[in-house]
């Protein structure tokens, strides 16, 4: 009954921010334990995964698959549904002891008074793209020709919802002259762009990679790189990350690290391996378009990681801004939330050192 009633009240505790680019074709909720050659005697660890085949996330995958969460000396359970959230309510009701998805719940999750903090963060730009259906791409030219259309977002109250609005208004559009549909991700997405019922959307890779491919549509605002974040946004906006309660961080220390340890390495290694490389490395049904095409949708999105897993220092300011922006729980708060409070770099700097 307990149980029951925390996950009822993190669900209600979420309702204004929904998923974070919640752009896999990933459905329901699954688990993914580590081989078992990689099981150690060591802390046993479950962390939910905003979609485990989204390039955004790549990190969580890949770490288990270079086995460098048994070389930390962690049992690293992860367990993956189709949208941030989701995630993140598992984290609030104790499911779950970790979560990957975007930081900006660590602000959106003070507001309400809830303490949770970003250990160790993959990315330092959204990795998110605004594509515009061909048919329309000399209609949309910038956010200023959003008025009259139809937007496509994960779902309303998502990340993609509010970087959206963000871009609109940011460019003399108000969020009453356009319509945001939710249309998912992944081939539903796709489906919508093909059919007519969204002029533009905002999405990631691979499902990007696939569009462009099939020549469904344009690149309007492409922030999968610290430079398109900066232009589109006015600064490096982080985002895919481990974040977990600062309770359980603060009691768990020595395994808390040894997450950090595993995850820098990868980061590291990410950097110093090619598209191709790494695709080599994640499950085969992640690359449903291909291989070459996979290798693709890696390459336009690395640069978007970290390769230390360090926050960068000016990273939260332009979130809370974006969210400030519109977020009911936010704006208007900007003053009392904390932002040192939403991340820590202790583990990650140790892990480096």
């Amino acid at each position: 009954m307990r149980r029951t009633a925390a996950a009822a009240l993190a669900a209600l505790l979420l309702l204004p921010l929904s998923a974070c680019a919640n752009d896999a074709a990933t459905a329901g909720h699954g688990a993914v334990a580590a081989p078992a050659g990689q099981q150690v005697d060591g802390p046993k660890v479950k962390i939910m995964v905003g979609g485990l085949d989204k390039v955004i996330y790549l990190p969580a995958m890949l770490t288990q698959r270079l086995g460098h969460f048994a070389e930390a000396g962690v049992n690293v359970e992860l367990m993956t549904e189709p949208a941030g959230v989701n995630a993140t309510t598992a984290l609030l009701a104790g499911d779950v002891q970790g979560a990957v998805g975007f930081y900006d719940h660590t602000i959106d999750l003070q507001a309400k008074g809830k303490k949770v903090e970003s250990v160790v963060q993959f990315a330092q730009a959204p990795g998110e793209v605004e594509v515009v259906s061909s048919k329309q791409a000399d209609a949309i030219r910038s956010g200023a020709d959003f008025k009259g259309k139809k937007l496509g977002v994960t779902s309303l109250g998502s990340s993609t919802d509010f970087l959206t609005k963000y871009l609109a208004v940011k460019n003399g559009t108000a969020v009453s002259e356009f319509s945001p549909i939710a249309v998912g991700a992944g081939q539903t997405f796709i489906a919508a762009l093909q059919q007519g019922s969204i002029d533009a959307g905002m999405t990631t890779d691979p499902t990007v990679a696939a569009v462009l491919d099939k020549g469904l549509g344009k690149v309007l605002y492409d922030m999968r790189t610290p430079e398109g974040s900066r232009e589109a946004l006015g600064g490096l906006y982080p985002s895919s990350s481990l974040y977990m309660n600062t309770d359980w961080v603060e009691k768990n220390k020595d395994t808390t690290q040894k997450l950090a340890n595993a995850f820098v390495k990868t980061l590291t290694w990410m950097s110093t391996h090619s598209p191709e490389e790494i695709a080599a490395k994640m499950p085969a049904d992640y690359a449903q378009g291909g291989a070459e095409q996979y290798a693709a949708a890696i390459k336009a999105t690395l640069p978007m990681f970290t390769t230390d897993g360090v926050m960068p220092p000016d990273g939260p300011k332009t979130v809370l801004s974006v969210l400030a922006a519109f977020h009911p729980d936010v704006k208007g708060k900007e003053g009392s939330i904390d932002l040192a409070k939403t991340y820590t770099t202790e583990f990650v700097a140790k892990a480096a050192g």
